[in-house]
């Protein structure tokens, strides 16, 4: 984290770290099939880019664009196209999330697995009072969903 809390350092790292690796799997693109080499962008990169993304909600849309462009350099990669060719269709065709996006998934997910007891119990305590279900909320109508 960054001394004013703006998690600035920690996405120029994840986006360096991240070229790195698509800079050393580039140089095996020729030796291995689509289909690993799919496989190794996908085990090598994408984890990456999701370590702690949730904390990364509320980021600049500076930030949240130089890790989109990891994403964008990856799905280029795979398919290899030129950067000139337009990224959404690829993106479309590998089923990736745009950056925004992913970390709103993620977000979601760890809301919804904390109010149904599916985190470490230090996420899910009821004693805390961070996440509390609106039903659950006294003097307020229930949702019609």
């Amino acid at each position: 984290m960054d001394n004013d809390v703006s998690m600035w350092s920690h996405a120029s790292r994840t986006v360096s770290g991240c070229f790195a690796v698509l800079r050393q799997i580039r140089s095996i693109r020729r030796s291995v099939s689509d289909c690993v080499f799919q496989s190794l962008v996908v085990s090598l990169v994408m984890p990456r880019l999701d370590c702690g993304n949730t904390t990364l909600a509320g980021l600049p849309t500076s930030q949240l664009h130089r890790l989109q462009s990891v994403l964008n350099t990856a799905a280029r990669l795979i398919h290899r196209s030129s950067r000139y060719e337009h990224v959404t269709p690829m993106l479309r065709d590998l089923h990736r999330l745009r950056s925004p996006e992913r970390i709103d998934f993620k977000l979601a997910v760890l809301v919804y697995r904390c109010l149904h007891g599916l985190v470490p119990r230090y996420l899910s305590d009821t004693s805390s009072l961070l996440l509390i279900p609106t039903a659950a909320v006294s003097g307020r109508r229930h949702p019609c969903s």
